[in-house]
């Protein structure tokens, strides 16, 4: 009865809309004063969903024709939302007052069942005791290390014997798939110490690692991605008190991840083990914190490395099938660094991949233009006036749209949308851009702390293969669909065929 009841609240909520959608093409439909479509009583709502299956490209295209590429969205409710691509707004909101734009309740009660109070869910005190003890913990230079030799001992014994079998059987394969699950892996080794060998391999058998947590996890991460989408957003509440469908699905996910994480901890508690290199050891011998807390933390940082360099690893090489000229550039740098270090390893060092300008300024191309987090919402806690004059009202939502500001005309200049890795090279060396220019890792106080790791590991993999293979991207010529989830992966994932190159003397 309860789910016939939701069914059917669903379909005349969606009617009605749909009823003024289709036929209120008179005179009470007017653009807003922001450029949207306006209609009584549900507000943009129509115009969402008339685009809510492109929405990067669609708010893209809005905010493109907008003189301060700013938008104001109103959803039914009275429910307001500015969204902007303009980096004086983006700094006001990241740095300048930061204070006034945290995440706030909404956000966090969307992912609170998965990731609790984590670092990326919370706000206030509770997110900087966090952040103080992770910042120190990632400058350290021994888990700098940790990780290095982590992805090192990855592409050496898992990802590219696996790639050289597949050039050798001629076969497609997901090259999407293979580096979500390289570093679903990784992230593991650095976060646990654990080892789930999504890649291949027997994996550690000391780690106990259940072999449901990395399925368990793909699934809560996308259950919960669903949440945001929802028209009326009080309808995932209501399907997760009567536990039923997909918040089901979500509740029996989030346990497996929780259960096993918390069995970690448990472990290493017990046996001492807190002087290890992994990330969870050093937050267990940096205080006395509970096994909530520590689950909460752990489960976060899984979440952030796990699919944000694997989706801008598969951009990246979709870019570069349609740009031969720039992947020979790419070849001739590594070969150039090869030349000047006569003892290198078969794995590129750490020193090595610092002189690979090109290499770094094609894939900080690829993520101005494909942002693994494509965009961030935070809270009004007062009212405010953005730079560009826009009123925010307390309780209205502010978002920054990467992608969209990955293609605006008025950041990038007229080639905005052309893969330019040039445009990010001065006298041969690479020339950072500011951060509320380019958002990709976040800005202000919460500027993402992994940047590091994450170019180390997507430059070590991108030259690895580059410099071994020909990978072919069979539908090259067409652009990959988004997928509505966390995170801008491609929803059909990304088919490629692998062949070894000719000329490459190493070996594997």
């Amino acid at each position: 009865m309860e789910i016939f009841s939701l069914q059917s609240l669903l379909f005349f909520l969606l009617s009605i809309s749909l009823f003024i959608f289709l036929h209120g093409q008179n005179q009470s439909k007017k653009p807003n004063s922001k450029g949207i479509k306006a209609y009584p009583i549900v507000g943009n709502l129509p115009e969402f969903l008339k685009n809510r299956h492109r929405p990067h490209d669609w708010f893209t295209e809005v905010l493109a024709d907008q003189p301060t590429n700013t938008v104001t969205f109103q959803r039914p409710g009275k429910v307001r939302e500015v969204i902007t691509a303009n980096p004086m707004n983006v700094e006001y909101m990241l740095k300048t007052n930061f204070d006034n734009y945290p995440k706030g309740d909404l956000f966090i009660s969307l992912l609170e069942d998965f990731l609790g109070g984590g670092i990326f869910n919370s706000d206030g005190e509770l997110w900087k005791v966090q952040r103080k003890t992770a910042s120190f913990e990632f400058n350290t230079k021994s888990l700098r290390n940790f990780a290095v030799e982590t992805v090192h001992f990855e592409i050496q014994h898992r990802l590219l014997p696996l790639l050289q079998k597949s050039s050798e059987n001629g076969e497609t394969v997901d090259l999407q798939d293979i580096l979500e699950r390289f570093s679903f892996d990784n992230v593991c080794k650095v976060a646990f110490n654990a080892d789930p060998a999504c890649l291949g391999g027997d994996g550690d058998s000391s780690s106990e690692l259940s072999p449901n947590f990395s399925r368990a996890f793909s699934d809560a991460t996308n259950l919960s991605a669903e949440r945001f989408l929802y028209v009326m957003p009080f309808l995932w509440k209501i399907k997760k008190l009567f536990n039923i469908g997909s918040e089901r699905r979500l509740r029996e996910s989030i346990m497996i991840v929780h259960d096993f994480a918390t069995k970690i901890i448990r472990s290493k508690k017990k046996d001492g083990s807190n002087h290890n290199d992994d990330l969870l050891s050093r937050f267990i011998a940096s205080g006395d914190n509970s096994d909530d807390f520590l689950r909460d933390i752990v489960v976060s940082f899984i979440l952030a490395g796990r699919d944000t360099t694997s989706t801008a690893l598969a951009w990246f090489f979709w870019l570069l099938s349609s740009r031969p000229d720039v992947e020979q550039k790419i070849l001739d740098e590594l070969k150039s660094v090869r030349s000047r270090n006569p003892n290198s390893g078969e794995v590129f060092s750490l020193e090595e991949l610092r002189e690979m300008h090109y290499l770094h300024a094609s894939i900080s191309e690829a993520l101005r233009l494909y942002p693994p987090v494509a965009i961030d919402s935070k809270e009004c806690l007062k009212d405010d006036v953005l730079p560009d004059g826009t009123f925010i009202r307390k309780g209205w939502f502010v978002a920054y749209q990467a992608y969209a500001m990955g293609r605006m005309e008025s950041i990038w200049g007229k080639d905005s949308r052309s893969f330019l890795p040039e445009r990010w090279l001065e006298n041969g060396s690479f020339r950072p851009e500011s951060p509320f220019k380019y958002p990709v890792f976040h800005a202000g106080p919460r500027m993402c702390l992994g940047k590091e790791m994450a170019y180390i590991q997507m430059k070590l993999i991108a030259a690895c293969l580059i410099e071994r293979f020909e990978i072919d991207v069979l539908e090259k010529n067409k652009c990959p669909e988004h997928m509505l989830s966390l995170t801008l992966r491609m929803k059909e994932g990304l088919p490629t065929r692998i062949k070894k190159k000719c000329d490459y003397v190493g070996h594997i």
